[in-house]
């Protein structure tokens, strides 16, 4: 249940295993966030930009056929961060951390005195924002992890959790004593592939499309789930799922039940299986993010805009929060002349945003835009994407949750949980936790010696 891309790479892996799946999306496409649309010469991303090419990702592509289709970003492509009205390099490697004119001489000591010292994170949970003040300061905080924390969940780091977000660095820590000294220890083999930025020649939505080709009739569209129950039959475990599909409702039988969806969607669902999942649900907060994108004639940049894009600290008072630089990462995204960036509005630090008008929000935008890069015309093509639910809090208390849910969704044989809220929202991470579900659902259905889907019942 649910055609993004959780659900797709599930049932993917499964129908790889021979094993009779079907998937259904309440939408008019497969994909959900992952969505591409080109206009007037322009490609525009209306969700994720890219994605890392870690390795549960890459043999996917590869399976599907997809590799000849990849762009590859280049690798030492700067980023920035918005200080004081202009772009400094971020500093993402141990010796700019050193030179960068973003932080104290104060700061820089703290950075290079950690490996030194020995630390243990406290018993209790704790946000992105307390650790590092406790091992690094307020500086650090403020001009670097905060703007990055939103460009990667739109979150809060007063609300993020360390452990849940970040769990490599809690375990660095918990481990080691040090962070920096874990980051040293577990520095992958000199000759291990690094994940790379990518993207594909005609955009993100190439991913989902391949898959849901694959599946063919598998894939059910516009495609709503009204009830589910679980019961036996001859003896087995058995699940009797109730849709609505083109003007007409059916029963649909299963022996394993994958819910793929958002998890306010997951709760509904689950109403009719168990009262308790809707309690943990509910805690399971998501940003709202404004998605714009704006092209402009390259003889109105003052600045050449090259690179992965900017990042802006809230000290800066804008509310956008970053900005990716498309056409400088891949080819084909703009005609010659011109250039082309998605800026990212909104998250939790500015839930109201997504209140104001279409044109209210994409001339904000434009605007605080334009004055950062230098930018003298107006846009000649714009694109805005509303996400009223765009990403997945892990906030405080986020791990207990999920360990619940998992334990909750135990007591049901044959029912399993995929998602971008439970082990990461990129792309890479909830196509690996997927095929992790489709596994456990294979490993399942050969203990009961049964696996299929059909219509039981029509209405």
């Amino acid at each position: 249940m649910g055609g993004g891309i959780s659900g797709l790479a599930c049932a993917h892996r499964l129908q790889q295993a021979g094993i009779p799946v079907r998937v259904l999306e309440a939408g008019t496409r497969p994909g959900g966030a992952i969505a591409t649309k080109k206009k007037d010469g322009f490609l525009f991303e209306l969700g994720p930009q890219s994605f890392l090419s870690t390795e549960p990702l890459t043999a996917l592509i590869g399976v599907l056929g997809l590799k000849d289709q990849l762009l590859h970003a280049n690798p030492r492509a700067p980023r920035y961060i918005l200080q004081g009205g202009r772009l400094i390099p971020a500093p993402l490697a141990p010796p700019s951390l050193l030179t960068t004119p973003l932080f104290s001489a104060g700061t820089k000591w703290c950075l290079v005195t950690e490996i030194l010292r020995h630390s243990k994170p406290p018993a209790d949970d704790e946000s992105i924002a307390a650790f590092v003040r406790r091992k690094f300061g307020d500086e650090l905080l403020n001009r670097l992890v905060a703007p990055f924390v939103s460009g990667v969940y739109a979150g809060d780091p007063e609300r993020l959790s360390l452990r849940a977000a970040f769990p490599k660095i809690h375990e660095f820590e918990a481990q080691y004593g040090s962070v920096l000294r874990g980051a040293m220890k577990s520095r992958p083999a000199k000759g291990t592939p690094r994940a790379g930025l990518c993207s594909f020649r005609d955009g993100m939505e190439t991913l989902p499309r391949a898959i849901a080709a694959r599946l063919g009739d598998s894939l059910l569209l516009e495609t709503s789930v009204e009830g589910l129950r679980h019961g036996k039959a001859n003896g087995k475990p058995w699940f009797e799922v109730d849709i609505a599909r083109q003007n007409h409702r059916e029963t649909l039988a299963a022996s394993a039940v994958v819910i793929a969806t958002p998890a306010n969607v997951a709760s509904q669902i689950m109403l009719g299986l168990s009262d308790r999942f809707a309690p943990l649900f509910s805690r399971i907060e998501y940003a709202p993010v404004a998605v714009v994108s704006a092209c402009y004639r390259r003889e109105h940049m003052q600045q050449p805009a090259d690179g992965f894009g900017f990042l802006v600290p809230r000290a800066e008072g804008l509310r956008v929060l970053g900005t990716v630089f498309n056409s400088s990462l891949f080819a084909g995204r703009a005609p010659e002349e011109m250039v082309c960036f998605t800026s990212f509005a909104g998250g939790s630090t500015d839930t109201k945003l997504c209140d104001l008008s279409d044109d209210e929000i994409t001339d904000t935008i434009c605007t605080e835009v334009a004055r950062v890069l230098g930018i003298s015309g107006k846009p000649v093509a714009t694109n805005l994407q509303r996400y009223a639910r765009a990403l997945p809090q892990y906030n405080l208390g986020h791990t207990q949750i999920i360990r619940s849910l998992e334990a909750l969704t135990a007591t049901t044989p044959g029912l399993f949980l995929a998602g971008n809220y439970l082990s990461g929202p990129s792309i890479g991470s909830c196509v690996e936790q997927a095929e992790r579900t489709a596994e456990a659902a294979r490993i399942y259905l050969a203990s009961i010696g049964v696996a299929g889907v059909g219509a039981v019942a029509h209405a």
